[in-house]
């Protein structure tokens, strides 16, 4: 012992060096002082480092109207496949495919000789009949023959009369005409053509008027129920208002949702048939922010948010409610109505988590109402 004593007198840095080597081993096995909690410990290292920083704006909330956005097709009002009404061969042909038609004017004419010659004939008859009926009333009247008998005259004449308006009838047939103010969609005959009843001549349809048909997901058919009108903007560029004329009042079965048509005018034959159609739909006003698309991040569960700053400078995460969207933003409810919106930063912070915020000097080119009428007043 004396021997160690005397080798670690003339040896003082070992002592030292023992004694640092102690005190690293007592820092690393966690010892705190006493009475402090692990959390604790946490809370004070978080208050000791130095907090994240983001860009906020504030903005208050302004009344806009929500915006349904439904896709659809645009569509002939009507279309009608136009069937021979009697046989006959085709001697000419007033429309081509594509022509722009009045109401009653002639798409394909039949050869209608022998019908002129059914209908001379059957005139004749009742003419025939006519004087035959005429004759008889006397011969009652002095007793050569019987009510029966002028019963029989005047079934006749009648019988006359029929075959007379179907001969009339008939010769209609032999030529087909436009129903309604439209276009020649396709023929389907040519000049040589032999018809017989039902054979398909040509699809004519209602293009003065298109219909876009859409479907509207179940939590929003109630919002547009009351509405009347929308906007329809054509994948073509064209953009026209139109009238919701039916919104149908129970949803199909197989994908819960609504059909819903809107009715355009298209008089002038501007707008194309068959093309994609992009409705919007007003339904209702609510408070909603605008703001970047940029602006909107995910939580970790994959929802689509806003995050802002709370009075204690905690973060908040916030679903968005994309209420209507514009070339220049999207207004977003379900936000207080006056929010520190993070916008930049907000990739970097999370739900809870005390932040340092910094005014936005709004240099994106998005500003509110709000803040424009602010500025302008000052």
């Amino acid at each position: 012992m004396k021997r160690l004593t005397g080798y670690l007198g003339n040896r003082p840095w070992i002592i030292a060096a023992a004694l640092g080597i102690a005190v690293v081993a007592w820092m690393a096995s966690g010892h705190r002082p006493a009475g402090e909690t692990a959390e604790q410990a946490a809370r004070s290292d978080q208050a000791e480092a130095p907090l994240q920083q983001v860009q906020v704006r504030l903005q208050q909330a302004e009344a806009v109207y929500r915006n349904v956005t439904l896709y659809g097709r645009t569509a002939p009002a009507r279309s009608v496949e136009l069937k021979a009404e009697t046989r006959g061969r085709v001697t000419a042909i007033g429309a081509e495919r594509g022509d722009q038609v009045a109401v009653g004017e002639v798409l394909v004419r039949l050869d209608a000789r022998d019908r002129n010659a059914r209908l001379a004939e059957a005139k004749a008859t009742v003419y025939q009949r006519e004087i035959e009926y005429e004759a008889q009333k006397p011969l009652l009247e002095q007793g050569y023959i019987t009510e029966g008998q002028l019963a029989a005259g005047a079934a006749n004449l009648e019988r006359a009369r029929a075959e007379l308006r179907r001969a009339e009838l008939d010769l209609q047939y032999m030529t087909v005409r436009a129903p309604f103010d439209g276009a020649v969609q396709d023929r389907m005959v040519e000049v040589g053509d032999y018809l017989d009843v039902g054979d398909p001549v040509a699809t004519f349809v209602d293009d003065r008027t298109l219909i876009v048909t859409a479907s509207i997901a179940e939590q929003d058919v109630a919002r547009v129920r009351d509405q009347r009108t929308a906007e329809a903007r054509l994948i073509t560029g064209e953009r026209v208002e139109g009238r919701i004329r039916y919104i149908a009042p129970v949803a199909q079965q197989s994908t819960r949702t609504f059909t819903i048509e809107l009715e355009l005018d298209n008089a002038d034959g501007r707008l194309p048939a068959g093309v994609t159609a992009e409705l919007h739909v007003q339904a209702g006003e609510v408070l909603a922010h605008k703001m970047s698309p940029a602006v909107l991040t995910l939580s970790d569960e994959g929802v689509l948010g806003v995050k802002i700053v709370d009075a204690a400078d905690e973060v908040r995460f916030l679903p968005a409610d994309i209420v209507k969207s514009s070339s220049d933003g999207v207004w977003v409810a379900g936000l207080p109505e006056r929010a520190s919106i993070i916008t930049v930063g907000q990739g970097f912070v999370r739900a809870g988590e005390r932040v340092a915020a910094v005014a936005d000097q709004l240099d994106d080119g998005i500003r509110t109402a709000t803040t424009d009428a602010e500025e302008d007043a000052e």
